[in-house]
């Protein structure tokens, strides 16, 4: 195992959001003040979410609102990782898509036409949709069993909000998969590659960078597999014994941002 080094030699953060940030529409004790901080420190940090439903220029009016000033550039989604990624692994241009606004624009910009029907469909692309149908999963379904390429955002099976865990996109990837017998290829965490989109972004070095994270089986997990630092922290959908259970567990674990920001910064 490798040794830990001291939290505050840390020159990167790459933060997920649910959980982290904020749950729901409550922002989570400490996370505006440390994010702040960083600013005003001239520390690089970008948030990195699997949640594909969201453009980035709405996240980031989204956070603002809520108290944390962010722009477009320093939010990084599942769906832009998977737009990306997809329009590279296939040559056709049709998808059809399970999931809402963030992944259907990614999509879009990214040059594929969005269709319905099954017999029309070169890959199926499902992320979290809170207005998922049993008839589209359905087309979705037969798309995957006629041949069409099976990708996911990610695989959270649950997303956390102000009234409890609910479920994510996992649970339609899981559907479809049981429906199809057929595995999806997912591009969010806990897959080393987002971690590798965000570094590049960041510019900083893997082993000075942490990302902070409330999920051992996709934020600690993938950053592991990245090469970074990991910080878990139990405002989410984590408890402490899920990362002490871990092999190797976390760099460190935190009730929640604030006491990151107390020993980062060495203040309340």
């Amino acid at each position: 195992m490798r040794e830990r080094p001291d939290l505050r030699a840390m020159r990167g953060f790459i933060f997920d959001m649910d959980g982290v940030i904020y749950r729901g529409q409550e922002v989570v004790p400490g996370a505006a003040e440390f994010i702040a901080n960083l600013r005003r420190a001239a520390i690089p940090f970008i948030y990195l979410t699997n949640n594909s439903s969201t453009p980035p220029d709405k996240v980031a009016a989204r956070l603002t609102a809520m108290g944390i000033p962010t722009t477009a550039a320093e939010v990084l989604t599942s769906a832009d990782v998977t737009a990306m990624e997809v329009s590279q692994a296939v040559s056709g241009r049709r998808a059809l898509v399970i999931g809402e606004e963030g992944i259907r624009q990614a999509l879009t910009a990214a040059g594929f036409s969005l269709v319905e029907d099954h017999r029309q469909a070169d890959v199926v692309v499902v992320g979290i949709d809170r207005q998922a149908t049993y008839a589209r999963l359905r087309e979705a379904a037969l798309a995957i069993r006629r041949g069409a390429a099976f990708y996911a955002t990610n695989t959270d099976r649950t997303l956390p909000t102000e009234i409890g865990l609910v479920p994510g996109a996992g649970a339609l990837v899981g559907f479809l998969e049981i429906a199809t017998d057929v595995r999806a290829t997912a591009f969010g965490k806990p897959s080393p590659g987002i971690f590798h989109h965000a570094l590049r972004r960041l510019g900083t070095p893997a082993d000075l960078t942490v990302a902070v994270g409330d999920r051992s089986e996709t934020d600690v997990l993938g950053g592991q597999r990245a090469g970074v630092r990991t910080i878990a922290v139990l405002t989410g959908a984590g408890t402490p014994e899920e990362f002490a259970a871990m092999q190797p567990p976390p760099d460190w674990v935190f009730p929640s941002l604030a006491e990151v920001n107390a020993a980062y910064f060495g203040q309340p």
